[in-house]
């Protein structure tokens, strides 16, 4: 989608559909007061008429008579009380703006740009993000129906600046948005495809074209390279299917040569059938989201080249299937991961933590100035915490709110579990270093605990994404399936790093 941030006045700007956020209260906005006034008052009338309220959520399509105003229709968008106004608000407006826009078959939209206290640059990036991310569908695996109008895409959007706008901040606020929500559609994509089509092999491929696009160094190793590396548990959760493991490493170097990488690590295991502790039937078919983590991954890294962020930043990606067969690993195995550490796995279904403890060893040849892992790791997770959040957990208090900070600017919120060294105790082994599981009570912290077994002396956080990663579609900008979390999170964490370091000292 292109997107230009332009001042304009909504009430002479002509679209095929233009989106006009309302205020919850008497006073509204410059824009709508002014459009409302080309109209004869027809808007007044429907919030005398009780038809609209500007509640959160609502949306009134209007259809101007002819001549009235340029537009040809106008979509009313609720986003609450003034003082409630946030960016979040105006990206789930913007995603209702896309999927009306879609549906009435407009190729282009307009949103009109409230005037409130939030920065424009943020104001505009959330309107952005909101607007490539309601557009996005996912057709790749229908077959085109000749019976029906061919679908129109969204590929135009003007965000119309009220008076006074910094234009070359809102401009700003257009650019990154725009590529931040294509690259979180990219890791949609990639979740919602089937597990017989994004294999390793083509997470892999993925990595390669976008490493080719957008200048990053790739490295890409195989079963055997991964022999070399001592990485058992990668290939052991691998040794069930046919589908070969690969190990995924995007680099950007943005930074100054020397200066330590920040480091994202993500889960790539494109299909769970929970090996021999094999999952329930029901609802089986959605293990093709337990890559989401790292399909995340790629597309931060995707992002983050080409914003050109100037910091030096590692994406990795541990990526297999957990099938069952003869060859499958077994409840009561031992294995030796990268580094030496030796696992019994009592849940061969444990098996992402598995994956992640290789991925995680393997980066302390970066030497990180800090990490954040993503996973669809525990179920436990979404029992303590539903799809409304994502689980955090470090050793870095300092890092937390770092990711606690990104998910309120992003809207993927996020809230941190305990890591007591009560946990730890849950996954002592008999019979090895460390076991993979600790039993249900406290499911995902142990997991969290068990992942922090293989982290070396640097900041980390691990995301547990089990209940964000994909879901139904509730919120305006989303659909049904993959949601792209934690991409936005990644990357604004790594600009909020680079803004940092840019920032002058006290």
């Amino acid at each position: 989608m292109r997107i230009t941030a332009l001042r304009a006045d909504p009430a002479g700007h002509a679209a095929p559909l233009l989106a006009l956020p309302v205020l919850e209260g008497g006073d509204q906005d410059a824009a709508f007061t002014a459009l409302d006034q080309a109209l004869g008052g027809q808007l007044a009338a429907l919030r005398t008429r009780g038809d609209l309220r500007g509640t959160m959520g609502e949306a009134v399509l209007f259809f101007p008579a002819a001549g009235a105003v340029p537009a040809e229709r106008v979509l009313l968008v609720g986003v609450g009380k003034p003082a409630d106004l946030t960016a979040e608000r105006l990206r789930r407006a913007a995603g209702s703006a896309a999927k009306q826009a879609a549906k009435s078959r407009a190729a282009s939209v307009a949103f009109a740009l409230p005037a409130s206290v939030i920065a424009d640059r943020v104001a505009v990036r959330a309107v952005a993000e909101g607007l490539v991310l309601g557009a996005y569908e996912f057709r790749e695996m229908k077959s085109a129906d000749d019976s029906k109008p061919a679908p129109v895409s969204v590929d135009e959007a003007a965000i119309l600046l009220p008076e006074g706008a910094d234009a070359g901040e809102a401009a700003e606020g257009a650019r990154v948005g725009e590529i931040v929500a294509r690259a979180e559609n990219l890791a949609r994509t990639l979740g919602n495809l089937p597990g017989n089509v994004a294999t390793p092999a083509y997470l892999a491929q993925t990595a390669e074209r976008i490493a080719g696009e957008r200048g990053l160094r790739v490295t890409i190793l195989g079963p055997e390279e991964m022999r070399a590396e001592g990485m058992g548990a990668l290939l052991a959760v691998a040794q069930g299917s046919e589908q070969e493991p690969r190990l995924i490493v995007l680099e950007h170097r943005g930074g100054a040569e020397g200066d330590k990488p920040l480091v994202i690590v993500g889960k790539g295991l494109t299909f769970d059938a929970g090996g021999i502790s094999i999952k329930p039937a029901a609802g089986m078919e959605d293990m093709k989201f337990d890559m989401c983590g790292g399909a995340a991954t790629l597309a931060a890294m995707q992002a983050i080249a080409e914003l050109n962020v100037p910091m030096n930043v590692v994406g990795i990606v541990p990526s297999s299937e957990n099938l069952l067969g003869g060859a499958a690993m077994k409840p009561g195995d031992i294995l030796r991961a990268h580094g030496g550490k030796t696992i019994e796995v009592v849940n061969t279904d444990a098996e992402g933590r598995l994956i992640l403890a290789d991925a995680i060893s393997y980066a302390k040849r970066f030497d990180p100035a800090a990490m954040l892992d993503a996973a669809t790791l525990t179920g436990a997770c979404v029992v303590a915490l539903g799809h409304a959040a994502t689980g955090v957990m470090g050793n870095d208090q300092a890092l937390v709110d770092e990711v606690l900070a990104a998910g309120e600017a992003t809207g993927e919120r996020c809230w941190q579990l305990p890591m007591f060294d009560d946990y730890r105790e849950q996954i002592k082994s008999d019979y090895a270093d460390i076991k993979n599981s600790g039993g249900r009570a406290g499911g995902a912290i142990t997991a969290g605990w068990f992942l922090r077994e293989f982290v070396g002396d640097w900041p980390w956080v691990h995301l547990d994404v089990a209940g964000t990663a994909y879901g139904d579609g509730k919120v305006s900008y989303l659909t049904k399936g993959g949601t792209g979390v934690p991409t936005r999170i990644f990357v604004e964490w790594v600009m909020g790093r680079a803004a940092a370091a840019e920032a002058p000292s006290a």
